[in-house]
């Protein structure tokens, strides 16, 4: 049995660079692929491999300054769904092309999975869906609005194109695993949209604490591709 363990963090690396080649070495070492993700405002990726690997790459990445509470998403595998191990430098962890924002100054109100209903069907709440295009196509909560961008980087625009369709709402706002969330609100608040919300733990943390019968989802839900 393996693991698959998604993480997501906002710290400040000095110097990402640093942090590349012994994070793939220890990774090649313990038997872990997939894709991590180093800029200088964080960390964001997505590994698999055994129990052990998983828990010692886990184990260095809170290691890195400002990590040490690092939270991550965790799953089991019956095969390997990744096929290399992968460690790149980018210049954001989650790309928006807004190099104002800053998740780590402010955020929307976190809303737990459970009392996220009540918020998305009260009338002066606006649902927004950050994912992008082909993702929504396969599934999203009822009533939520689409912005139909092809990437995380459109999304600006389209709120300047948009926002007023959203005058007087409160605006809840959800992805996969929350990590565009943390951009999206903080970029609204600096906008300045007061009543801003985001679903804790994004949609996975939603399906996995909110029983079927009680689901607001509809469709399915894009998680990762296998490269």
């Amino acid at each position: 049995m393996l693991i698959v363990a998604a993480l997501y963090h906002f710290t400040r690396f000095p110097d990402p660079a640093a942090l590349k080649t012994p994070l793939a070495r220890l990774c090649a070492a313990q038997g872990v692929k997939g894709s991590l993700l180093l800029a200088a405002e964080g960390i964001n990726g997505t590994i698999a491999g055994p129990r052990a690997g998983i828990d010692a790459v886990l184990a260095h990445v809170r290691a890195l300054p400002g990590c040490a509470d690092l939270s991550w998403k965790e799953a089991p595998a019956e095969t390997m769904p990744f096929g290399r191990m992968k460690v790149r430098l980018k210049r954001e962890i989650v790309t928006m092309g807004q190099p104002d924002v800053d998740p780590r100054a402010r955020v929307g109100h976190y809303v737990e999975p459970r009392d996220w209903n009540a918020l998305i069907t009260a009338p002066d709440v606006a649902v927004i869906d950050t994912r992008n295009d082909y993702e929504v196509a396969i599934g999203s909560f009822e009533g939520a609005v689409d912005p139909g961008t092809r990437s995380f980087g459109e999304f600006p625009a389209w709120w300047e194109a948009n926002k007023h369709r959203f005058h007087n709402k409160r605006i809840a706002m959800f992805c996969t695993g929350g990590i565009r969330c943390e951009k999206s609100t903080n970029w609204l608040l600096g906008q300045g949209v007061e009543a801003v919300y985001h679903l804790k733990g994004g949609i996975l943390q939603y399906l996995e604490d909110v029983p079927e019968a009680d689901s607001l989802w509809r469709g399915g839900c894009f998680v990762f591709d296998q490269r």
